[in-house]
């Protein structure tokens, strides 16, 4: 029975990423050729992702996996692990972005696509499928960043939107914290803290990479 449940929340998340990724294909202004590049970017992003939450289960169980590797694929990844990969992932993409192998901006407005309407869709599918209450006020931000994101895109600088929907994704996770027990992204609890710290470092890069970026312009 947990095999199962473990089973069928691994095929939401999956139907939810297939479906935050045809949206991204279809409704992009980019090119056909400049949204394929994207997209194999974020699925061996995603992949890598998976990876590091896998290596995150190991670091933080080592005692465990030292005594019994097996365990730790029976072992359930945690908020923990979550944050780990994020941290592994972010400091990829600086590696991959001082490399010039990958254009920064560019790639978190093409994630941001994918990442809302997955998570829209998970949430959605929680609500209506898990009838899991909780779902319910981060459905309705994701709704607001949804049309605030289709709205402004194209019309203004890509830099303001990603600004924008992560201040506005940070602000209401941190007020749906205060007034719900618990605030999850993809089954995973998100903790205040790195909420902020996710927030301060996500902005403190795009703002380096933007001046650098301006710096290079012009010169």
């Amino acid at each position: 029975m947990v095999i199962v449940s473990k089973l069928i929340s691994i095929g939401i998340i999956a139907v939810s990423m297939f479906a935050g990724f045809i949206s991204y294909y279809i409704t992009s202004d980019l090119s056909k050729e400049q949204r394929k590049k994207h997209m194999e970017e974020m699925i061996s992003q995603l992949i890598n992702f998976i990876i590091f939450i896998w290596l995150g289960k190991v670091i933080l169980n080592f005692s465990i996996f030292i005594k019994d590797p097996l365990a730790i694929l029976a072992y359930p990844s945690n908020s923990q692990s979550f944050y780990l990969a994020v941290l592994f992932s972010g400091l990829l993409l600086v590696y991959k972005s001082k490399r010039q192998q990958l254009y920064v901006l560019e790639f978190i407005e093409s994630f941001l696509h994918v990442f809302l309407v997955a998570s829209f869709t998970y949430e959605f599918i929680q609500l209506v499928w898990n009838d899991n209450t909780y779902a319910f006020g981060y459905l309705v931000l994701l709704t607001v960043l949804l049309v605030l994101f289709f709205l402004t895109r194209g019309r203004i600088a890509v830099i303001t939107i990603i600004i924008m929907i992560l201040t506005g994704w940070t602000a209401g996770v941190l007020l749906l914290t205060f007034i719900q027990p618990f605030v999850t992204v993809f089954g995973y609890i998100m903790a205040p803290w790195f909420v902020g710290l996710f927030f301060i470092s996500s902005i403190l890069l795009i703002i380096f990479k933007h001046r650098k970026r301006d710096r290079n312009g012009r010169n």
